[in-house]
């Protein structure tokens, strides 16, 4: 539906505004402060969405089709305002519209908040699959948890990263509405007990729980030209009552509002420390209450169009488990359907396994999580049990020969029974799940192969490879408007929905003017973003210098820590005498790291101290800068992505399940130098290997080394002087003076701890690539050719392919277009 027609004017858009100014914030036009004006034109965007909802809600319950609902702990949905514009084709009515009362469009985006619900990867990909979904016109709902506090504001002091609150609702989210009217409540507690029913059958009863309600706030989503707008529902919990006037009466006001502050703390702040037993508890009645309120919602709407008649629910009903923490689904509607419902036990296991089906994200044994059967006893009792029923049922259905290999069957229980009993919550998805899937081939063979092979043994065809994607309306047509517009120009509209006419770019890639264009838009994003540097930093970087990018999470095994080993070898060369073709370049990296990871931290204190020394020494002025941008997030990453040249997507090879910011990168026009790891394989099979720059062992190798050669990194050491000048500055501490010890730390744990993650078997082979793109980037129009290649061979990298995948290949799920054609 390409080109469809805006739904307002700019006059109608003004006049709303200035209604709405009035009416809602009372306040007139001369009155009214950017967040003011912020909140009036989201109130007039929200108008069309909520009507646009409405007629979907309404088409829905005519065609009564099967929906998708899509589980995470995480939702990084960025900005939305412009996006919302985009969408709808209300951007440039708006924009004259504002223009019109002497305001800037632009400006007023500034003041969004940036929702931080989300910890990096996982939550940004949940939100461009809402977006595709929407775009594509497949029913669907996202279920989520409405954080108070997002994920930290980060702040640099003295080169260490310090968190702040995330107070995103602070000034209030126009964006949300609160549906106060579908509150469910939640059990929690108690004790199970077996009692006869009118029958004589015996049957669980879950008695002496506690409740609290799910109350939820829906954020809507716009698809692309389309009249489908989908729904983020996100809860909050909400005590039972505000206080107790009994113990208020009695003067202890605090005491009173206790339980109501304790029940609200299930959703206060996005991931709670698990190094205590208190946030392990946190965390887990997070995920349980994300699950049992999901549940509830997706059965009261199923009963609605369908009643009692069950045998529909696979045609009527899918859920998509984002990772392991919404595993708890699987006993939950087992729960359900068992005790509820009250149906049959194989009848209920049939009709869950049908519907679910499981997205595996990381190929970190830590990361698949596991819970102590007692903490779920003291929570979820009832669900222990099924758990347990699971478990048993599907032991005991195993094979003879599977049944006498005592050490396959303990790595096949969904109880790992070695020291403290614990539940596995990636087995109990795997088990209920219908389908389960890699977001990258190399990550589903690796599941395959290494994480779950007796499972895959088991159930073949129950693991598939499902590639991620990204949604091109934010990070192309949203985020970096110069090139989209060069584009535009280049092959016409329509681009944005169907990504992949961006290989009708090709043949121009050798095209002087179209480089000149590309060049142009790159440059130009490129003074923005040494604005936002000298902003935040203070640095100043230099626009024609070599835009060195590595923009992500924070951990070991991505291997920041290799980027700046590179940047202290860079450094040495130049003390040593600036080579006469040295290429300048601006290194920058940007990330969080978890508030407990201790050595992520001292990760970043060694980047900002490399910067800290590099960037105030005379001798390398102009030539080589370091910068730690802070508070990396989606709008930090929509200014630094349409202005990188090179990405960094440097992970150990066999640790990234997939990676998104190598997409996005790529798409912007950035070239990558990369391991093959992730979906880094498959860019490099449609860019060509002549078009990025590959180093490094691959998985395959690793895993050799490590497990059978045997890997010492002081071989690495004393084979490669540059090399081990790198170690010897770090552990001497030269770029932390005063703080030694954190460097020393680093080094020991490449030196004397195993070096986990290769830094110093891949170092060589990095540096060299790293040589060779210096060399590239000195041709512009070489570079240039490349960048246009690989902006070309991105069309397969759109959510759009992906959600379409999940679809047809796991939750056979068909459009239903809406009509976008509404009174307002």
């Amino acid at each position: 539906m390409n080109d469809m027609k805006p739904p307002m004017n700019a006059e109608e858009i003004r006049d709303r505004f200035v209604r709405y100014l009035r009416y809602q914030r009372g306040l007139r036009l001369d009155e009214a402060g950017p967040a003011d004006a912020l909140a009036a034109i989201e109130l007039v965007v929200r108008d069309v969405l909520i009507d646009r909802a409405m007629e979907t809600q309404r088409t829905y319950g005519l065609v009564n089709p099967k929906t998708v609902h899509y589980l995470s702990m995480e939702f990084l949905l960025g900005r939305l305002l412009t996006n919302n514009l985009i969408s709808t084709g209300l951007l440039e009515p708006a924009r004259k519209a504002m223009q019109q009362l002497g305001l800037n469009l632009d400006v007023l985006t500034e003041e969004e908040p940036d929702p931080g619900l989300g910890n990096g990867g996982l939550g940004r990909l949940a939100a461009c699959f809402l977006d595709s979904l929407a775009t594509l016109d497949y029913p669907a709902f996202g279920y989520g948890l409405r954080y108070e506090y997002g994920m930290f504001r980060q702040e640099i002091e003295n080169g260490w990263q310090v968190e702040r609150p995330d107070t995103w609702l602070k000034g209030g989210y126009s964006w949300e509405i609160p549906r106060p009217d579908l509150t469910v409540p939640v059990k929690v507690g108690g004790k199970v007990e077996w009692r006869q029913d009118e029958n004589g059958k015996r049957r669980p009863s879950w008695t002496g729980w506690r409740v609290f309600y799910g109350v939820p706030h829906d954020i809507l989503i716009a698809g692309y030209q389309t009249g489908t707008v989908s729904i983020l529902r996100l809860w909050a919990a909400e005590a039972p009552r505000e206080f107790d006037f009994q113990i208020f009466s009695q003067g202890d006001l605090i005491k009173a509002v206790a339980e109501r502050e304790r029940v609200e703390s299930v959703t206060r702040v996005l991931y709670p420390a698990d190094e205590v037993e208190a946030g392990r508890r946190l965390r887990l009645l997070q995920e349980y209450f994300l699950v049992a309120a999901s549940v509830h919602d997706v059965m009261r709407r199923f009963r609605e169009r369908n009643g009692e008649a069950w045998e529909l629910l696979p045609d009527a009903v899918a859920f998509q488990l984002n990772d392991t923490h919404p595993a708890l689904t699987v006993a939950e509607l087992m729960r359900f359907l068992v005790d509820d419902a009250q149906l049959r036990w194989d009848k209920a296991w049939e009709l869950t396994r049908a519907v679910c089906s499981y997205t595996n994200h990381t190929m970190l044994p830590e990361a698949l999580e596991t819970w102590p059967v007692a903490l779920m006893e003291s929570i979820i009792p009832r669900h222990v049990e099924i758990i347990y029923e699971i478990n048993r049922r599907f032991l005991t259905g195993l094979s003879p020969a599977i049944q006498q290999d005592s050490e396959r069957m303990a790595r096949l229980s969904l109880v790992h029974e070695d020291g403290e009993k614990r539940f596995r919550m990636a087995h109990l998805a795997i088990v209920g799940s219908h389908m389960v899937n890699g977001v990258a081939r190399l990550h589903t063979e690796l599941i395959r192969s290494r994480l779950v092979p007796d499972f895959a043994a088991l159930w073949p065809d129950r693991f598939i490879a499902i590639t991620n994607g990204i949604t091109p309306r934010r990070w192309l047509g949203a985020c970096n408007p110069r090139l989209a517009a060069v584009i535009t120009r280049h092959i016409g509209s329509g681009w944005l929905h169907n990504l992949r006419r961006l290989v009708e770019l090709e043949p121009l890639s050798s095209d002087a003017g179209f480089q000149e264009e590309v060049r142009r838009a790159k440059h130009e994003n490129k003074i923005d973003l040494a604005q936002t540097i000298k902003e935040l930093t203070g640095v100043t970087a230099d626009p024609t210098s070599l835009f060195d990018v590595q923009v992500k999470r924070l951990h070991e095994y991505k291997r920041q820590l290799l980027n700046a080993m590179h940047a202290i070898a860079l450094y040495r060369r130049l003390k040593a005498g600036p080579p006469p073709d040295f290429v300048p370049r601006t290194i920058i990296f940007a990330a969080k790291a978890a508030p407990a990871y201790h050595m992520a931290k001292l990760i970043i204190r060694l980047i900002n101290g490399i910067g800290q020394i590099v960037n105030n020494d005379p001798e390398t002025a102009g030539l080589l800068k370091v910068v730690f941008l802070p508070d990396y997030r989606v709008t930090l990453a929509e200014r630094i992505i349409p202005a990188a040249d090179l990405s960094e997507q440097i992970s150990a090879a066999g640790w990234e399940a997939s990676g998104t910011g190598n997409m996005k990168l790529a798409l912007n026009g950035a070239l990558t130098i990369g391991t093959l790891d992730g979906a880094n394989i498959e860019i490099r099979d449609a860019v060509g290997s002549g078009n990025m720059f590959i180093f490094g062992l691959t998985a395959d190798e690793a895993l050799r080394l490590t497990e059978v050669s045997g890997y010492d990194p002081h071989n690495y050491y004393r084979s490669d002087p540059e090399l081990a000048g790198v170690m010897d500055d770090m552990l001497s501490g030269r770029f932390t003076p005063g703080e030694e010890h954190v460097s020393r730390e680093i080094w020991s744990a490449l030196m004397e701890h195993g070096d986990r993650y290769l830094h110093l078997a891949d170092f060589r082979s990095y540096a060299d690539r790293q040589a060779r793109v210096a060399t590239l980037y000195a041709d512009p129009a070489a570079w240039t050719a490349k960048a246009i290649k690989n902006i070309a061979a991105m069309g397969y990298f759109s959510s759009d392919r992906a959600i379409r995948e999940y679809a047809e290949k796991i939750w056979k799920l068909k459009p239903v277009p809406v009509s976008p054609n509404l009174s307002q």
